[in-house]
């Protein structure tokens, strides 16, 4: 599902349970990332969003220093302990459009599942004049889609989407699609129009498994999921542990991951 505009402060009221079952990214991203810019300790890095860390222990592995900035406060406390043994990495508790940094000063400025929070035209000016001359901005992301290989499930799950999550959202439903190499292109051309340059990206691909209390913990980490009515929400859950508990008792989630990369000139 598509992440709504407002909803941000969602996942700090449940910042355990998204580090938990959020997933990470493929070794392949971070191959591509790691060919396109070489980080070593002299190395000065912002992560715009951590929310759980999920795409940050590489990146700290490799020496850097690592600044991230983040919303929620239950974030980066999770944060702040998940890495303490790592001095190389401070955490701010803010919005990144809120925060200043200084102009020509980093080496990377990456975002994973994150930077659609930020409005495009003060992001990507931001990130730009942040970044070092030949600096690079990484931005990557995960989209999720249901299980191809059980279609009766999948048509099922639709039809309890219909009457509870795009009925509380009005919103009209839509025909679910696997993320697309053109999609990863458009969002990667973005950073052409804010002077970026050598622009490249990639998909990465993978399948997770879940039994149907798994998946609905999952489903209960996303931002417009939460929002959803606490009674509303809690039968709309029930129903989708019910389904597929009736078609086998598991789920298997196909993930694309997408990775735009851009270099300042």
């Amino acid at each position: 599902m598509a992440s709504i505009k407002g909803l941000e402060w969602t996942f700090d009221t449940v910042a355990a349970t998204y580090e938990k079952w959020r997933p990470g990214y493929s070794d392949e991203l971070y191959e591509m990332l790691f060919d396109y810019i070489s980080l070593d300790q002299s190395s000065r890095v912002v992560e715009v969003g951590i929310g759980g860390g999920q795409a940050t222990l590489p990146i700290l592995k490799t020496g850097c220093h690592l600044t991230a900035v983040e919303y929620g406060e239950q974030f980066s406390k999770i944060c702040e302990e998940k890495f303490k043994d790592y001095p190389n990495f401070t955490v701010i508790t803010n919005k990144f459009e809120n925060t200043d940094f200084e102009d020509d000063t980093y080496d990377l400025v990456y975002s994973a599942s994150a930077f659609h929070w930020v409005s495009e035209e003060v992001g990507y000016k931001k990130v730009f004049s942040m970044l070092k001359s030949g600096g690079v901005f990484a931005r990557f992301a995960n989209h999720p889609y249901r299980d191809k290989e059980n279609p009766a499930l999948a048509a099922e799950i639709d039809k309890i989407y219909g009457l509870y999550y795009y009925k509380f959202h009005n919103k009209k439903q839509e025909e679910l699609k696997e993320h697309t190499k053109e999609q990863a292109k458009q969002r990667a051309m973005i950073a052409e129009k804010y002077g970026f340059s050598d622009i490249r990206y990639a998909l990465f691909y993978r399948k997770r498994f879940f039994s149907a209390r798994e998946y609905i913990t999952l489903l209960g980490t996303y931002s417009d999921h939460i929002a959803i009515e606490e009674s509303m929400r809690n039968e709309f859950f029930s129903k989708i542990e019910e389904a597929i508990n009736r078609h086998g008792g598991a789920i298997v989630i196909y993930d694309t991951m997408d990775l735009q990369l851009a270099r300042k000139g």
